[in-house]
């Protein structure tokens, strides 16, 4: 039974991804900041795809993925027969705040850093060495357009995944030797908890954000993550970019009246 690894599992598309691999019998590690909600989902999965008598299928482990040693701990306590981590989903990001580079906030600016590259660097580093042993495994990074054109008031926040659409090729690249896949997937518009987070918990700011158009949800990002992930072993989605239909680029989306 294969296994994957999602940081940020607690929402939007680390959770849309967890109920879709459970539900084709993978083992799901879900990890996060907010326990209460990794293990209600952990007890939902368990109870729609899990059966008395067989092992669990979804482990939980709660960390915050700017602190690389709880993230370090937190994965090398994992069970012996949850080690072989086939996927992990560097999943956790956010961005916070929408100023001007003159206006912008040390804590948001730190807050994106530490959890979009970093975090990102974090999680890798304690489940590669694995991978290397095994000579096969799939790391996928949610990327996002804004690591592939930049808007205005994103600064830091295209800066940050910008670092990841670079990380990615860099993995690809380094990794190349030890049959190692590495994916982005890159998603624009999407109604995840993305804008509450990003306008500081602004519930009217962040529906503005998506009027007059239907964006992607999580269960849209999760279907890319299964489809890059179930591909025969000598295929490697490298890179996916993917908006909704009303959008063409970072600021250029067509709303109906």
């Amino acid at each position: 039974m294969p296994t994957i690894l999602i940081t940020g599992a607690t929402a939007g598309f680390g959770e849309a991804t967890a109920r879709r691999f459970a539900s084709e019998g993978w083992r799901v590690i879900i990890t996060g900041r907010r326990k209460e909600r990794l293990e209600a989902l952990r007890k939902e999965l368990e109870g729609l795809h899990g059966t008395m008598e067989g092992p669990s299928i979804v482990h939980v482990l709660h960390f915050d993925v700017r602190d690389n040693a709880a993230v370090e701990q937190a994965i090398a306590s994992l069970p012996e027969d949850w080690k072989a981590i086939d996927v992990l989903m560097n999943n956790a990001g956010l961005a916070a705040g929408f100023d001007t580079i003159q206006d912008g906030s040390l804590d948001d600016w730190n807050r994106m850093l530490d959890t979009n590259v970093k975090g990102l660097l974090h999680a890798s580093r304690a489940v590669i060495p694995g991978m290397i042993a095994r000579g096969k495994g799939h790391i996928i990074n949610i990327g996002s357009v804004a690591g592939k054109e930049v808007y205005p008031k994103g600064n830091v926040y295209c800066a940050s995944k910008h670092a990841v659409d670079a990380l990615t090729k860099g993995m690809r690249q380094d990794l190349l030797p030890h049959g190692i896949k590495v994916t982005q997937i890159a998603p624009g518009l999407a109604e995840t908890e993305f804008s509450q987070v990003r306008f500081h918990g602004d519930e009217q700011k962040a529906k503005q954000v998506y009027l007059g158009m239907t964006p992607l949800n999580g269960s849209d990002i999760a279907e890319l993550v299964w489809f890059a992930a179930t591909r025969p072993p000598h295929v490697c989605i490298n890179d996916l970019v993917v908006m909704p239909t009303a959008q063409a680029g970072s600021t250029l989306v067509h709303r109906k009246a």
